[in-house]
């Protein structure tokens, strides 16, 4: 899978890395932003604070 994207990216290898690194570094983000808070809201709730 690493092979073909590394083979269907253009230009000489600096900028095929760099390519690379600034998908990994936007996966990372949009996980952290989006896909992490969405999974502990789903399937770790924090329990309700009011006290009765």
């Amino acid at each position: 899978m690493y092979a073909a994207l590394w083979r269907i990216l253009p230009g000489p290898w600096f900028v095929r890395l760099l390519i690379v690194l600034a998908l990994v570094v936007a996966v990372a983000y949009a996980l952290i932003v989006h896909g992490y808070p969405w999974a502990m809201q789903t399937f770790f709730p924090t329990p309700d604070p009011v006290i009765e």
